[in-house]
């Protein structure tokens, strides 16, 4: 299999790194408004409902460029959660993409459950239009415009300001506003079944493993740059056996990440069975992923919790990430019971 990528897939990372580079220390308000004047939050999205029609391994390149730039926008959410009202929706629900490809509104997906609850395995209720239920660390979540809501029975589409629902603010370890969103009787229009869920679930976890590949590969950056400069006993600190054994290591868990990615990618692009792909990539996404940041940040020592040199925002974005639905372990758990039969 060729992993490749081809020149749009390129110029799609070139060009939102690019932005997320010009805005490092800018506003968010000004990434997000590039971002969308670029056209890059509709980038899988279809031309005849304003996106730019290209696919999913376009966007999983968007999303790798967001990880390496540890973008501060909610960008993984949104771009997933128009990505699926494009699938799903209705003509009404496909004709609210245009104000959120343009930037002006959001949507995002509320699908982590509270108290530890599975992800995969939603708990709120839908009902003769209506839903019931809660969901924690939902993104963006008081700025939202409407919620892409999972449920026991499929995907729904609830407006934020709908009667029944409930915001109360989280700030997550990364600095980033979350929410905890209550439905109690919500009105809320089903977007699609059980099955039409899992299509959104998959995509979304492997729009984390990207991001959580671009996290690896610049703090890897980072530190092949810091430990061939660094020098103590007149040697470059790589050139210690620990070091250049460390940082080996870290390098062999971002190409790992980075093959189980693009083939459960490449497999939902092509629309083929890929749920045990996908269990291979986030839980490689989570675990390599968190060893190649922890080894980043002690290779580095000190130097590598100033906020000024920029090494430290990368690890609790991973952390986030890592949990997001489900972590090493969790996927593990169902690609063991997905094995057994």
């Amino acid at each position: 299999m060729d992993f490749e990528l081809t020149d749009t897939q390129k110029d799609v990372a070139k060009l939102a790194t690019a932005i997320f580079e010009r805005h490092a220390r800018g506003a968010d308000a000004d990434v997000w408004a590039e971002l969308a004047k670029a056209g890059l939050l509709g980038t899988a999205v279809a031309e005849d409902a304003g996106g730019a029609g290209q696919g999913l391994l376009e966007h999983v390149s968007l999303l790798v460029a967001a990880g390496g730039a540890a973008a501060r926008v909610p960008i993984h959410a949104v771009t997933t959660t128009a990505m699926a009202l494009d699938r799903f929706g209705a003509p009404a629900e496909r004709a609210r993409l245009a104000a959120v490809l343009g930037g002006e509104a959001i949507l995002v997906p509320a699908m982590e459950e509270p108290d530890g609850g599975d992800p995969w395995r939603p708990v709120a209720r839908l009902r003769e239009g209506h839903v019931d239920g809660v969901k924690t660390c939902v993104p963006a979540a008081e700025r939202a415009a409407g919620f892409l809501v999972t449920t026991s029975g499929g995907l729904c589409l609830v407006d934020a300001r709908a009667p029944g629902v409930t915001v109360e603010a989280q700030t997550a370890t990364t600095g980033g506003l979350h929410g905890l969103v209550t439905f109690r009787g919500a009105p809320a229009r089903p977007l699609g079944d059980v099955g039409a869920q899992t299509w959104f679930l998959e995509r979304a976890a492997i729009g984390l493993c990207a991001m959580q590949l671009g996290i690896a590969e610049a703090v890897l950056r980072k530190t092949a740059a810091y430990t061939t400069g660094r020098v103590q006993f007149d040697r470059p600190i790589a050139t210690f056996q620990a070091v250049a054994q460390r940082a080996a290591d870290a390098y062999i868990d971002v190409e790992t990440m980075r093959v189980t990615l693009w083939e459960a990618a490449w497999r939902l692009s092509e629309e083929l069975p890929a749920s045990r792909e996908v269990a291979i990539a986030k839980a490689f996404a989570a675990e390599a992923g968190q060893r190649v940041v922890y080894a980043a940040q002690h290779l580095h020592g000190g130097i590598g919790f100033d906020l000024e040199y920029g090494l430290a925002r990368y690890y609790p974005l991973s952390k986030w990430l890592e949990l997001q639905l489900g972590g090493g372990s969790f996927h593990l758990a169902r690609l063991g019971a997905s094995l057994a039969g």
